[in-house]
């Protein structure tokens, strides 16, 4: 039973989750023999928060934190210490964990947390059934309490709804690389309480390069607080185990990067187009004699859904930019209009349109006269043995054309399309691609400014060396 003491010592350390880990359990004794206290790199997070709440300039804007680690460091230990001290230091907290799957959360993620909840000097203060842990005093159990919720791309409720004006509120993504960027985006703007403490707490191996995981460490960096743990600088770690992997495999493979290191792959195991050569392709300057010589490609990817955007991109051979992108318009002849003026400025020798919603934009073309444009069916046959569809075909060629020293803009939309889509296996061996609904299901959007470049691949195009007469001599691309 705690004491009226330990009361009052706990409410000290409403602020000092570390001061709370170190005087809560009992570091040398019992489960705990091996331990002195929370390992170093735990400590230093927890200090990181107890930094952010002690300052009144930051307590009350949302504090996020990511940590990206190879396996065994205390993951979930840390998880279970930094929810005691959340809900023992203030009245009503209210705490949300998910994992990547439900399975994670049942008998990893959860055990856990309910293992540091009996550790706990004060554990007599909470009931911990399954999947929750809430206030043991009458009438509290519904408003002091912490949930394990499984997450649905379909049912993101139980994270729209995280509302705890003038307290505190805990999220915590466990295994965060394969939580779906749906449910990143709804908890991201439920979390507006003015006057809160709230804070958002990412853990897991670095295993997908793509996802919103990813993006803590890259494109939202300003916003998160990041730490990347190598598991062999961790108290506990089989030191001779992580030593023959890296012998094994690489110090700079992928699998010591994950694993070990807690760095992100130059690839995810199914990622089709690499970063790395997505990321070489943003940065890559050209000068205009390097392909002002090849064919000028246009193309126009329609949107597909109402939250898709129709682009217009245009390709000459190692140059690519995006020229239009438009919100969902279902006017064919306005978006004709527009692809016909494109087509005239930048003489192009060919257009190629997405078949799946472009046949009335064709159609309009060909009403005004436009030969040169050509529908482009992604699920069409392909004139390569090696991919299923055309638009396996269309995508290895995009993929090659990277490799080969292609230039895109700097355009971060289109670098997190084009390192999206992945592969799915298959017996016979050809190169298929992940559907755009399976894409979705998975928190991504559809890939269209990557589509208004694969397409410029559609088939071959010759280049006219003038515009008075065909002549025999062409350059194709």
């Amino acid at each position: 039973m705690v004491r009226a003491e330990d009361v009052a010592a706990i409410a000290e350390y409403e602020h000092d989750p570390y001061g709370f880990a170190c005087d809560m359990f009992a570091w040398g004794e019992g489960e705990l023999v091996d331990h002195t206290g929370p390992r170093a790199w735990q400590a230093e997070v927890q200090r990181t928060i107890g930094a952010h709440l002690s300052n009144p300039e930051t307590r009350f804007q949302p504090l996020r934190i990511a940590v990206a680690s190879g396996h065994g460091i205390g993951k979930s230990g840390q998880v279970g210490m930094i929810l005691n001290w959340a809900m023992s230091t203030c009245d009503d907290c209210r705490v949300v964990v998910t994992a990547n799957t439900e399975t994670q959360l049942r008998t990893k993620t959860w055990p856990e947390v309910s293992k540091w909840a009996r550790l706990a000097r004060n554990r007599d203060w909470w009931a911990v059934p399954a999947m929750s842990m809430y206030s043991a005093e009458p009438g509290r159990e519904k408003s002091w309490r912490a949930d394990a919720t499984p997450w649905s791309e379909n049912n993101t409720e139980a994270f729209a709804g995280l509302h705890n004006k003038g307290k505190r509120i805990v999220l915590v993504f466990d295994e965060a690389s394969s939580i779906a960027d749906k449910v990143w985006e709804v908890s991201e703007g439920a979390l507006t309480d003015e006057n809160t403490e709230i804070i958002w707490l990412a853990f897991g191996n670095p295993t997908r390069n793509t996802g919103r995981f990813r993006e803590c460490f890259r494109k939202f960096r300003h916003l998160w607080k990041t730490f990347q743990i190598d598991s062999r600088t961790v108290e506990g770690t089989n030191k001779a185990y992580l030593d023959e992997m890296v012998q094994a495999h690489g110090e700079d493979s992928d699998i010591v990067k994950v694993r070990i290191r807690g760095q992100f792959p130059s690839a995810s195991a199914k990622q089709f187009i690499s970063t790395t050569d997505v990321e070489a392709a943003r940065g890559r300057h050209l000068r205009p004699e390097q392909y002002n010589f090849a064919p000028v490609i246009l193309t126009l990817d329609p949107a597909w859904e109402g939250d898709d955007e129709l682009v217009i991109g245009m390709r000459q051979g190692l140059h690519f930019k995006v020229l239009r992108t438009i919100a969902k318009n279902d006017n064919d002849i306005e978006i004709a209009n527009i692809l016909a003026n494109l087509e005239d400025e930048y003489r192009a020798d060919a257009v190629f349109i997405d078949g799946g919603y472009g046949t009335g934009i064709l159609s309009a073309g060909k009403t005004m006269g436009r030969k040169r444009w050509l529908v482009v069916w992604f699920s069409g046959e392909s004139s390569d043995p090696g991919c299923l569809n055309k638009r396996a075909e269309m995508w290895k060629l995009a993929r090659d054309w990277l490799k080969e020293g292609g230039a895109i803009p700097d355009d971060q939309v289109l670098v997190d399309d084009l390192i999206g889509p992945e592969t799915v296996a298959r017996l016979d061996g050809k190169i298929q691609l992940e559907s755009k609904k399976d894409m979705k299901a998975r928190g991504l959007p559809s890939p269209n400014r990557a589509d208004a470049l694969v397409l410029s691949f559609a088939f071959p195009v010759v280049k006219a060396s003038s515009r008075g007469n065909r002549p025999t001599r062409a350059t194709t691309d």
